[in-house]
């Protein structure tokens, strides 16, 4: 792992980092880059690619300058595992985290609207998991692969995105299995909050268009009224009255 701080404006500090690991387990070859500790990039071994974790980051994922730098550090790894790894086990300790998860939507809950949840993974090490998701305890397909990023001293973070669209009555879990010892996290998401659906709005907006209609109404009869005697009233000559 490399840490690059780097001086912005003279007045802060700000720490670029470039991780690669590989290990026994799921995923067993890794790497992130973030930008103090926010993911900018995981990297896809499969093809060879850098995956931006926003789309804004797209254009600078292309760049492949150091392509033959993360193929040296991915072989350098790969002939740890296989080769120094054996002959120390049992012998250095493990340090390991248990996880904690926690699920949000990406934008405000609004009911009928295609929205994302997110499963936020923290106190992870080593970053070996797997996270499935469910919907009324039934298993949901769909999530985004899992992206896993490094923090400073040692641990990491992932997180997990599915696609859905809201109801009132959901019930979503996120599963997060730690391979190393099998401890398993879990995070439930039910509806909070959610901002009023369009049928709501439109319901709404046709009541108070109809308040509006009736006050307008009422307001010109009592002006009307104010300014002559209104249907149903008897005035008396004044010489009755005496």
């Amino acid at each position: 792992m490399s840490s690059a701080p780097v001086l912005w404006d003279g007045l802060q500090n700000h720490t670029f980092r470039h991780t690669l690991f590989c290990q026994d387990g799921i995923p067993n070859l890794g790497l992130s880059e973030t930008y103090d500790e926010d993911e900018l990039f995981s990297f896809d071994f499969s093809q060879n690619i850098r995956v931006p974790r926003l789309p804004d980051f797209a254009a600078w994922a292309q760049e492949q300058g150091d392509a033959s730098a993360i193929d040296f550090d991915k072989g350098f790894c790969q002939m740890l595992m296989e080769q120094v790894s054996p002959q120390l086990e049992g012998q250095i300790p493990v340090s390991r985290g248990l996880p904690a998860a926690e699920v949000f939507t990406l934008k405000p809950l609004e009911f009928g609207k295609p929205n994302t949840l997110v499963c936020f993974i923290s106190n992870l090490f080593p970053p070996t998991l797997t996270v499935t998701w469910q919907l009324h305890s039934a298993p949901v397909e769909g999530a985004s692969p899992t992206s896993i990023s490094a923090l400073d001293g040692l641990t990491f973070q992932a997180f997990s995105y599915l696609n859905f669209t809201p109801q009132p009555f959901d019930l979503y879990s996120c599963t997060v299995t730690h391979e190393i010892d099998r401890y398993t996290a879990i995070a439930y998401w039910v509806p909070q909050n959610a901002l009023p659906s369009d049928l709501l709005e439109n319901a709404l907006c046709g009541v108070a268009f109809g308040l509006g209609v009736l006050g307008i109404v009422l307001g010109i009869v009592f002006f009307v009224c104010s300014q002559r005697p209104c249907s149903g009233v008897l005035i008396l000559p004044k010489e009755n009255l005496e």
